[in-house]
């Protein structure tokens, strides 16, 4: 499990086709002397496997899957990703709960700096399957960020990026029209099987939700 708070920006220094699949290598500082082989890390969002660790670089193999269905699709040779290792179980819970499992894939509209502010907004465009589970106010997970949305107009979704944010992450190297990856709110895809099983002529009240545990 992870939180959607970015520890480190990787560069992807190498994509190599092995059969159907591909490897990627990532050039980093820091996650490379936490990880070891088969463990879990996030990679803009994604859960991958570390394989193949050296001080400064690890590999991950995609699946034809992962590659169409997440941002890798866009992916080349020096591109900067967002890092995080897993939460431990000691750890603080910084952003929500982030499953690595990408929900669909949205379009950047625009990173746009606040007038007489310091900050941004970051507008996206969601698919219909993310759009769905998005509230105002709720949380999102963009590119492996956890956000918080300030104003949802139809699809689409904006956030505000404070400076730290920018500079930690790698939202400052993408334009407008990029794929970025997005996972909704679990609770929210919880309480959304829990509502398709209740009767049609009922409904599912604030007292059962909280009887089984939200």
């Amino acid at each position: 499990m992870f939180t959607g708070i970015v520890e480190e920006v990787g560069r992807v220094t190498r994509i190599e086709q092995r059969g159907e699949n591909r490897r990627i290598t990532i050039a980093a500082q820091n996650a490379p002397a936490e990880l070891r082989s088969g463990d879990s890390v996030a990679v803009s969002g994604v859960c991958l496997t570390a394989l193949d660790i050296k001080p400064e670089s690890f590999c991950a193999d995609l699946a034809p899957e992962t590659w169409v269905r997440t941002s890798f699709s866009r992916m080349h040779e020096r591109a900067l990703v967002n890092l995080e290792l897993p939460m431990k179980a000691d750890g603080r819970f910084g952003g929500h709960i982030v499953q690595g499992h990408v929900d669909g894939v949205g379009k950047i509209i625009e990173l746009e700096r606040i007038a007489d502010s310091e900050n941004w907004w970051l507008r996206v465009e969601l698919p219909d399957d993310v759009e769905k589970y998005v509230v105002f106010k709720g949380s999102i997970c963009i590119e492996g960020i956890s956000l918080t949305v300030a104003k949802l107009e139809g699809r689409n979704c904006t956030v505000a990026i404070i400076p730290h944010t920018v500079e930690m992450t790698n939202l400052n190297s993408l334009k407008p029209g990029d794929a970025v990856n997005l996972e909704a709110d679990l609770i929210a895809k919880y309480v959304e099987k829990m509502m398709a099983n209740e009767p049609a002529a009922s409904s599912l009240t604030v007292e059962e939700l909280v009887r089984q545990g939200f």
